[in-house]
């Protein structure tokens, strides 16, 4: 199953991103103010005013895996809950195959592996490694489920629940609930939808930037914009700005 992700709604607009600024001086709108908003905004994050920002905000419904969960929960700055296997039993085993894995095949070289060996044989002769990873996710959720049957009775509930999951993969899916403020998203853009980022992660950011950038009304068009390209130009100055760093620390005889 694919990760998926739904927006559940949003508040705020560009407007209300300038009118969080102007509140410093007179929040009052009149025409000159609407008809300026857009430059104010863009000029708010060129100068590093970038806390009205914070006014606006995102909020998403999303399905995914594991791995990619800790990569969003890792944006401290978020609102972020999710299904958790301490407190239920996750009776629908929902689970994530990556893609580019389809077609590559085991090398010989590893069927003196009991595990491997034993499903090369039930696949006459040869396996995949998306074969071997779904074989094995499948037996990880049967044991989940079946040690959580035994547990129960001795451990209790509680513990037998909390326990049982670390029969489940990291491929595991399960459902979260998040909202950033606009600043937050700028920086979870910034570092995930990054050709540095896990595939994965770098997947369901786009689809969050696809899902804001396409609501009918355009309520952060310039907002959009505005932390797009300043994520482009920050990527692009990345490395200059890291070896100027580390040079003139060096030139300091700090080292």
């Amino acid at each position: 199953m694919k990760n998926t992700v739904e927006l559940l709604g949003y508040y705020g607009s560009d407007l209300v991103i300038a009118q969080s600024a102007w509140v410093s001086t007179n929040r009052e709108m009149d025409q000159k103010k609407i008809d300026r908003h857009a430059k104010m905004i863009v000029s708010l994050w060129a100068k590093g005013h970038e806390t009205p920002y914070e006014k606006a905000l995102v909020h998403f419904l999303v399905d995914t895996d594991i791995a990619s969960h800790i990569h969003l929960l890792k944006h401290r700055i978020s609102s972020l809950n999710a299904e958790s296997a301490r407190y239920k039993e996750l009776k629908e085993d929902k689970y994530y195959l990556p893609e580019d894995w389809i077609n590559v095949p085991v090398d010989k070289k590893h069927y003196n592996l009991n595990y491997i060996n034993t499903q090369v044989d039930a696949n006459w002769g040869s396996i995949s490694w998306i074969e071997l990873l779904d074989n094995y996710t499948r037996i990880g959720n049967a044991l989940y489920h079946r040690a959580l049957e035994d547990l129960t009775p001795v451990l209790g509930r509680k513990r037998a629940k909390e326990s049982a999951r670390y029969f489940k993969t990291y491929n595991t899916q399960i459902q979260a609930d998040a909202m950033f403020n606009l600043r937050s998203f700028a920086n979870l853009l910034r570092l995930r939808n990054s050709e540095h980022a896990q595939k994965e992660i770098r997947e369901i950011a786009q689809q969050m930037h696809d899902l804001v950038e396409n609501i009918p009304s355009k309520p952060f068009k310039t907002a959009m914009w505005v932390i797009s390209r300043a994520n482009e130009i920050w990527i692009e100055k990345q490395k200059e700005i890291s070896e100027q760093l580390i040079n003139e620390f060096a030139s300091e005889e700090m080292i």
